[in-house]
């Protein structure tokens, strides 16, 4: 086992990836910005080294400054976390060469992923049903773009091949809108992302997301960890997930993670990951794969019991995974709830200093957050400042519980979307469960204060 781990993030999961260390007897070394210096993890860290302004261009995607940070420390391995440099294959083969391990996938295996269309060409050879689309790129010439889209059928959806974050996406409803579309979603993905790739899939109309969380091993021995809903998004963005997902059968569900594990095993993928489909009419359809752990790990750590990032530090050690499929059993109900600072309804970040913080508590609640009674939320990154996360026998406890600590949980100086939550918490339609990615939208725009 490591003996220190240098933890490339910030945040909530850089508390998270340091209590996890603690734990198990590993000495964590932290990296920060100089917006981050008051920072809790860096507070409590065994080494925090400050390696750049608040930019995250010149600190957290700083590659040579988190490389030579492990080794002046003597940091054996870098846990990347979620964001910044996580998905980043370059990154992992830079730590590779630099003798440490990269607690993650190969870099290979971020590189196939990374690129959409590789990683749905992937999925499609190992059995793992896709939206149908564009059987790769698509082809400089518009007659031939005319004809897929035609065998495709509209409405479809146009999108980078290297995009992810609902980012170089463009819905088209007609043919006359196709080329002109085509055209500036391949301008904008060049300059976002230095692939101008895009392709071309069905659009589903009101589908739900649903995403399968997978762990695998070296020694090619992988598990799927039950499924999330995480349909409650505004642009492209989650608010609110839970595991399992109610209302689908235990079979449909168990079908698809089998086929998901099995396609771990084929490509030889090693650490945690989540496939994330769209379910609409019964069907499940591959949309992407998450090479990291997920902001949204613990409502499967509650309702399986595993440490998901401990499980990634002990795959990276080079151990076998301890359990076996059959040894997975769900239990109960978890919802998380991310705290944005943020305008609860315009959605406007909301940066400063937080004049008291009062965290909620009781049987089944966890809170994951970096934050503090006189916090400086700096404006320079992602508004999330924690997550609330709820644990019940059913569904109906978990969302009792939620509701409490939402009310039991203060924020002052700075604007939240508890206020957004608290109301969704009530909602009959989410009450019911089974909403689509496009709810929380219309939701929004009925009850714009």
């Amino acid at each position: 086992m490591f003996k220190k781990i240098l933890i490339a993030n910030r945040g909530e999961i850089a508390l998270r990836i340091q209590r996890a260390c603690r734990e198990m007897g590993i000495k964590s070394v932290v990296v920060y910005s100089e917006a981050d210096r008051e920072a809790k993890y860096v507070k409590l860290a065994d080494e925090a080294v400050c390696i750049g302004p608040a930019a995250s261009a010149l600190s957290y995607l700083n590659m040579p400054a988190i490389i030579s940070t492990a080794e002046v420390t003597d940091a054996e391995a870098v846990h990347p976390g979620y964001g910044f440099l996580s998905e980043n294959a370059d990154f992992a083969e830079r730590v590779e060469k630099s003798g440490f391990v990269f607690i993650g996938p190969s870099p290979e295996s971020i590189r196939t992923m990374g690129d959409k269309v590789a990683a749905k060409q992937a999925m499609i050879k190992a059995g793992v049903p896709c939206v149908p689309g564009s059987e790769g790129a698509l082809p400089d010439d518009p007659k031939e773009i005319i004809r897929i889209a035609r065998a495709i059928g509209y409405p479809v959806i146009i999108k980078a091949a290297g995009g992810g974050g609902g980012r170089g996406m463009r819905v088209v409803h007609t043919e006359a809108a196709l080329i002109h579309a085509v055209q500036t979603t391949r301008t904008e993905a060049g300059a976002a992302f230095g692939n101008p790739q895009v392709y071309m899939e069905k659009f589903l109309e009101n589908p739900r997301h649903i995403e399968i969380q997978i762990m695998a091993d070296t020694f090619r021995n992988a598990v799927w960890l039950g499924e999330r809903d995480c349909s409650m998004q505004r642009r492209h963005q989650k608010i609110i997930e839970e595991a399992p997902a109610p209302g689908i059968a235990r079979r449909v569900i168990e079908k698809i993670g089998e086929r998901c594990a099995a396609a771990c095993k084929k490509m030889g993928y090693r650490g945690a990951g989540t496939f994330e489909f769209l379910y609409e009419n019964g069907e499940f359809f591959f949309i992407e794969m998450n090479t990291r752990v997920q902001v949204e790990h613990p409502v499967t750590e509650l309702v399986t019991g595993i440490d998901i990032v401990q499980m990634q530090i002990r795959v990276a050690a080079g151990e076998k995974l301890p359990f076996t499929q059959r040894q997975i059993a769900m239990r109960g109900h978890a919802i998380e709830c991310r705290i944005n600072a943020e305008d609860a309804f315009k959605l406007t970040p909301s940066p400063g200093r937080i004049t008291l913080w009062h965290a909620p508590g009781g049987p089944g609640v966890r809170v994951d957050s970096h934050v503090y009674t006189n916090y400086f939320v700096p404006p320079n990154y992602d508004s999330m400042i924690g997550k609330i996360i709820c644990h019940g026998d059913t569904r109906e406890q978990a969302l009792a519980r939620m509701r409490t600590a939402l009310s039991e949980t203060v924020v002052e100086g700075i604007q939240t979307n508890i206020p957004l939550h608290r109301e969704l918490m009530v909602d009959a339609k989410f009450i019911e469960g089974g909403t689509s990615i496009h709810y929380l939208e219309g939701w929004l725009g009925q009850h714009r204060r």
